[in-house]
């Protein structure tokens, strides 16, 4: 988030920083460390913000992909840890770039949205696996499903690069023609190692889903909850309550939605709606003071999320959030598969 200015601007001032630096950096990061123990000028590199207000030009999102270095663990306390698992990026930013409350696509690395190769990913991951002595893999994409032939290029190919690959990523069930994510795709991943598939579900409203801009349908996620656990995958979702004009109506949506699909659900991450800096919904409350009953009461920049408050929810709205986090609490009490345990706690 060192991207916007906002957020450059209350941490320069921190004490023991030398500068702050907005980019996808690793490209000059050396050279940047260098000039700086050498006590040269950072002026001419982009995105970099100084304690005394100094700021460069912004930086540009980083385009050649395949042109990174592969990610050195080496020094990493493997020891300490129940299991090794490996996180890798096949891509930069989101291919949908809407979502209202989303601030990864407003950061530095999420203002557009870039691919690698699926041969480079998969040499990767393969040199990966003989460096760090492990075969389990994290993606971290925002959405793994951004450019659908990585997801199918991983699942066609992760075998013969390292054999007995075990994977996870996220993935957002859009409404594309093509999302990558049909019954034949999850099945697929499915019997090429992956083992768990993380997805934003946050409401079980089309009205809500439409005002959030999720580019998403209710119709849609069930579906693909139904696909992806009959492909044995485990499915985790995170949702969170308290989105700028959510009515009773919304929640009780949401939890007709969830006891319908309460089998196909592995874990549900439920938090309360938090409004991040520089998002669309941000922006939108900054301007008109009020959306729906809630209000800006000022932001609190070094942790990038504005302070808010709200009117009180009605009886029906709370009898229906009672219902929504009963069944919440009695999906995610369920033990988890034994094929899935190892990337508990990640994502």
């Amino acid at each position: 988030m060192f991207n916007m200015a906002s957020v450059s601007e209350a941490w320069r001032s921190l004490p023991g920083l030398a500068a702050i630096v907005g980019a996808e950096a690793e490209r000059f990061l050396p050279e940047l460390l260098e000039a700086m123990t050498a006590g040269e000028s950072l002026d001419r590199f982009a995105g970099v913000t100084l304690p005394d207000g100094t700021r460069t030009h912004a930086a540009p999102p980083l385009r050649r992909l395949d042109d990174n270095l592969v990610p050195d663990f080496d020094d990493f306390p493997w020891d300490r840890y129940p299991n090794r698992i490996i996180p890798v990026l096949t891509g930069r930013g989101c291919q949908w770039d809407k979502c209202t409350f989303c601030s990864d696509v407003i950061s530095a690395s999420g203002r557009t949205f870039r691919t690698r190769s699926v041969e480079n990913v998969l040499v990767e991951l393969q040199i990966q696996a003989d460096r760090c002595g492990t075969k389990d893999f994290m993606f971290l994409d925002l959405k793994l499903n951004s450019y659908p032939g990585m997801l199918r290029g991983i699942s066609n190919n992760i075998q013969k690069y390292v054999r007995g690959a075990q994977w996870i990523g996220t993935v957002h069930v859009d409404l594309r023609s093509d999302n990558g994510l049909s019954r034949r795709d999850l099945f697929a991943a499915s019997a090429a190692g992956m083992r768990r598939v993380s997805f934003g579900l946050e409401s079980g409203s089309q009205r809500l889903l439409d005002s959030m801009r999720k580019g998403c349908s209710v119709e849609a996620n069930a579906t693909f909850l139904r696909n992806a656990y009959e492909a044995g995958l485990s499915v985790r979702c995170t949702m969170f309550k308290g989105y700028p004009g959510e009515t009773a109506a919304d929640m009780e949506a949401t939890a007709d939605f969830l006891e319908a699909n309460e089998r196909y659900i592995d874990r549900i991450r439920f938090n309360d709606f938090a409004v991040l800096v520089g998002t669309p919904i941000h922006e939108e409350l900054g301007a008109q003071g009020s959306v729906d009953g809630l209000r800006l009461s000022g932001d609190d920049v070094l942790r990038s999320r504005a302070n808010y408050s709200r009117r009180g929810a009605d009886r029906a709205y709370r009898r229906a959030k009672a219902r929504a986090l009963a069944t919440v609490y009695e999906i995610n009490r369920r033990p988890l598969g034994e094929t899935v345990r190892q990337f508990d706690g990640l994502m």
